[in-house]
């Protein structure tokens, strides 16, 4: 074994496989591409799934003296009615929320509602969305969730066209996690799909790149 191979095995014991490693593994199981990006901008994995591209990447954000690193996961699609909503984990800051009345939906499911916070212009709408068990169950194996549908990328980023809106995830930190990433494409799949029963996304392939 040459010292090259050395250091990176000794590496890997120590902090685990790189990220471009389990990515690029992550390609090869689920039939994606692994694009790199070069010097300004950062690697990142795209699915496709019917007219859709699923895209995983990260970004960070400075704070100052210090920064955050986020992944990320996206799908731009065409919303014909406007459906928003969003899911994350209860945690304290949001029990007091909900003590002031932030909004927080509930669909029935009892561990659901006590696991997580939901917000929608469109509570029937959401209702029916999380009315499939396996989106639930694919959002309940995510140790970590944001998860929304988000008209664009905010100030200073992607702005879509008319009537094209993003299904978007995001967590603090480098997930390097091949099964999770995996059930994390499985979820964006099977919102997609459901998102087309409700009659809020259509099959029409969205005129965006990432």
């Amino acid at each position: 074994m040459t010292w090259k191979e050395i250091r990176v095995t000794f590496l890997q014991k120590l902090f685990g496989p790189s990220t471009q490693e389990v990515w690029r593994q992550l390609c090869a199981e689920i039939g994606a591409q692994y694009v790199e990006g070069g010097f300004w901008k950062g690697d990142k994995v795209q699915a496709t799934h019917g007219p859709w591209t699923i895209t995983l990447d990260t970004y960070t954000v400075s704070n100052g003296k210090s920064s955050t690193v986020y992944t990320r996961m996206r799908a731009p699609f065409e919303d014909p009615d406007g459906f928003r909503f969003t899911v994350y984990r209860e945690g304290i800051f949001s029990a007091i929320g909900k003590w002031f009345g932030m909004q927080d939906i509930e669909i029935g499911d009892e561990d659901f509602d006590r696991d997580f916070i939901l917000k929608s212009n469109d509570g029937s709408k959401l209702r029916e969305l999380l009315g499939s068990s396996r989106i639930r169950e694919l959002i309940g194996q995510q140790p970590q969730v944001y998860f929304e549908v988000k008209d664009d990328e905010g100030f200073f980023r992607s702005s879509f066209p008319e009537g094209v809106d993003e299904l978007y995830f995001q967590v603090v930190g480098i997930i390097k996690d091949v099964e999770r990433l995996k059930l994390l494409y499985d979820l964006f799949a099977e919102t997609l799909d459901q998102l087309c029963r409700i009659g809020s996304a259509s099959q029409n392939t969205p005129n965006v790149s990432l």
